[in-house]
């Protein structure tokens, strides 16, 4: 069946935050003396960022007491910090100020579009194909939309805020596909998450590709994946 509508989510697929969460997570580590190399930082980021979709996709956070995020991102902190092998158990009170301070951090970070997201993007339309934004952000995307210059490649927008339900479970990808008005293998989303993009998608039977532009992701088989947006043509047809 032909491809109709191309959906993508935001976060790591379309836009990363800069300054980027390994620069200003080594920052924040060197303010406070501890040399740790980009590498172990980026290993605590992503093993930070599995824990935390797995806890979201069990039950939704931003869903949750203001307790119990609390403890969530202090948690995720944690482990980006064990990860590197910063060692912090006999200090928790520079723990605290280093976690907090990379919180303070996060909240000044911009998103920035990667490099292929425009090119993807007029190849898309120029296929006159519907165009769509999927993701579990819980923020005004249209606005942010706009702000990166991206706003005229954009039909349709779901987000888990407006449907009440994030990526992977079903109903978000059902919403998406009635807004956009495609049968579900008429679609094809591209996401960087497994579980939640690839595993989601492919739940209601829509198409799904795993955008993997650091060759992360070489254990995956059972989907393709792009390591770059632009790639996206090969599997138009």
């Amino acid at each position: 069946m032909a491809i109709k509508a191309v959906f993508f989510d935001w976060f790591n697929t379309l836009a990363r935050y800069e300054p980027a969460r390994d620069v200003s997570a080594l920052n924040v580590l060197h303010d406070f003396g501890y040399e740790v190399s980009i590498e172990k930082i980026r290993q605590g980021i992503a093993a930070a960022d599995k824990e935390w979709f797995e806890e979201n996709r069990q039950s939704p956070i931003r869903a949750r007491s203001n307790a119990e995020q609390a403890k969530v991102y202090a948690r995720h902190y944690q482990i980006i910090l064990s990860t590197a092998g910063v060692s912090l158990s006999p200090q928790p009170d520079i723990a605290n100020r280093i976690i907090t301070r990379m919180q303070k951090a996060t909240a000044t970070m911009r998103f920035v579009l990667y490099d292929d997201v425009i090119p993807a993007l007029q190849l898309v339309r120029a296929r006159k194909l519907t165009t769509g934004l999927l993701t579990n952000l819980d923020r005004d995307m249209r606005v942010l939309c706009q702000d990166l210059g991206i706003d005229a490649y954009i039909d349709v927008i779901v987000t888990s805020g407006e449907i009440g339900v994030d990526k992977p479970h079903a109903p978000i990808f059902l919403a998406a596909l009635k807004k956009a008005k495609v049968n579900a293998p008429e679609a094809v989303l591209v996401g960087d998450q497994y579980k939640n993009d690839i595993v989601g998608a492919r739940g209601v039977g829509m198409k799904a590709l795993l955008i993997d532009r650091f060759d992360e992701s070489a254990d995956i088989r059972d989907t393709s994946r792009l390591h770059s947006l632009t790639e996206i043509v090969k599997y138009l047809d």
